[in-house]
């Protein structure tokens, strides 16, 4: 079933044609990630998704309702949910504070239990602290909850967001290059997580270039290069193709090679 449509989106900034005509579904329950050289429009295709920008033309549906025109906000409160290329955590608050920021969406409390620290106020803060606790706990981080967010290394920074995404509760999960700059172990770590999100029932939109993350966990993987969709399979099958070898896995590519790229 098709949780998400992408139907003949265009995008063009003044003469810049930044996607042409793109259409792809992405289906409940899986891991579907989007390669292409830089340049191919990737970040765009987020941006459009989420309502940080808004397509020339075309249509994009959640659920069988129309994304477009909507505000970020109101995309989120949909459950789709994105983290970024860059890492954007709060660097001056704690890592337990940071994930609290992130439940945001499951707050009940209202003005007047906020202002008196109601029974119920006080019962949902505790609540709250234990799932943030549980979600640092699943992403393998627990041991930093008092760590200041700035003082995490980088990889633990983008797990970080992970959790901050996760606490929002996401039916949609958009990750934007989640393995960007980490080493091998740290690598392996964020893609058994990866799998992990999934198999609690969320469905991933994955951007990654570590060609290792994305053929060992994808379900599927749609190719763009200069804005075109060229191609939409499975790992084995975009391996195969000619396309996409030429426009971006190079001629020397196999599984094995992928494995030793960097």
């Amino acid at each position: 079933m098709s949780l998400l449509e992408v139907r003949d989106l265009t995008v063009r900034f003044g003469g810049l044609i930044a996607l042409n005509d793109v259409s792809f579904d992405v289906h409940e329950g899986e891991i579907l990630s989007v390669i292409g050289p830089n340049g191919a429009g990737k970040t765009t295709l987020f941006n459009v998704i989420t309502g940080f920008g808004r397509p020339t033309a075309g249509r994009i549906l959640y659920r069988g309702a129309s994304l477009v025109g909507r505000a970020t906000h109101a995309i989120s409160e949909l459950g789709i949910i994105r983290t970024f290329q860059k890492t954007t955590v709060f660097p001056e608050i704690s890592v337990l504070e940071g994930t609290l920021t992130g439940l945001h969406r499951s707050v009940r409390a209202g003005a007047w239990d906020i202002v008196s620290n109601s029974r119920r106020k006080r019962a949902e803060d505790a609540a709250l602290r234990t799932a943030a606790l549980d979600l640092l706990a699943f992403t393998g981080i627990a041991d930093k909850a008092q760590t200041l967010s700035r003082q995490l290394s980088y990889g633990e920074q983008r797990l970080l967001e992970i959790a901050v995404g996760l606490a929002a509760k996401p039916a949609l999960f958009l990750l934007d290059e989640p393995a960007s700059g980490m080493n091998g172990d740290e690598t392996a770590r964020v893609r058994t997580l990866i799998r992990a999100v999934r198999d609690r029932g969320v469905t991933i939109l994955l951007v990654e270039h570590n060609m290792n993350v994305v053929m060992e966990i994808s379900d599927r993987i749609v190719v763009l290069d200069h804005g075109v969709r060229i191609a939409d399979g499975t790992p084995e099958a975009i391996q195969r193709n000619p396309d996409v070898i030429r426009a971006y896995l190079g001629e020397g590519y196999t599984r094995a090679g992928a494995r030793r790229r960097p």
